[in-house]
């Protein structure tokens, strides 16, 4: 998914002839922090609520004012995950996008940004997840991938994080099912370590009874 994708169509840009009174009113209807400067099509930078608030004129045309902006944006072609690095890293609430002629052609807000992430992820689709903890050098994506496709399921999204312990790392796997039930049993029985799952209440209960019942078998072998 790339940056031209997730251009919001509601959010309109300041032109320097706009009051910092109205850049403020259209940050409070928006819920927004930071709106773009563009003149025609050319990207003159950022400018944030507090920057507005420093000025103590909101009845004047920005442009009117020396305004020290800065000029983060994204081009159309760049990926979701840099966006995302972007927005990150300058603690912004919107982020312009321009394309290779570094014309402005619109801005990403965070709700878009988090839309669009929902659905690179597969956040928005039913299915259950499952938390796996691996030691760093046993990470494997076609073993994983292989004990869930065995049980006739897929996975819908993956992705690796950091552990608590530098040597391991944690796999969070989002599937094409509700009932990971067979799966679960599946990691546990190649000494995966399951740190957490996350299924409908009725999966989880028939998952702990047929827990309860192999344990009460065992019991009386």
């Amino acid at each position: 998914m790339n940056a031209k994708n997730l251009i919001s169509d509601v959010v309109p840009a300041l032109k320097t002839s706009d009051t910092g009174a109205q850049a403020l009113n259209w940050m409070e209807i928006f819920r927004i922090s930071h709106l773009p400067i563009v003149n025609n099509k050319e990207f003159l930078g950022l400018i944030s609520d507090t920057d507005i608030y420093d000025l103590n004129m909101p009845d004047e045309p920005i442009g009117n004012h020396k305004l020290s902006l800065f000029s983060p944006f994204v081009t159309e072609e760049q990926h979701i995950y840099e966006v995302i690095e972007l927005v990150a890293q300058h603690k912004l609430t919107v982020i312009p996008v321009l394309n290779n002629k570094k014309e402005y052609l619109g801005l990403i807000t965070l709700h878009d940004l988090l839309q669009g992430f929902a659905k690179l992820t597969a956040v928005d689709k039913h299915g259950a997840i499952i938390i796996l903890e691996l030691n760093v050098n046993d990470y494997s994506l076609s073993e994983i991938s292989q004990i869930v496709e065995s049980e006739n399921c897929k996975i819908l999204s993956l992705y690796v994080s950091d552990s608590e312990n530098s040597m391991k790392i944690n796999v969070t796997i989002k599937l094409n099912t509700n009932d990971a039930s067979r799966i679960l049993q599946s990691f546990y029985r190649y000494n995966y370590i399951v740190q957490a799952s996350f299924m409908e209440d009725n999966d989880l209960s028939n998952l702990y009874q047929n827990r309860f019942d192999e344990f009460m078998r065992f019991l009386n072998i």
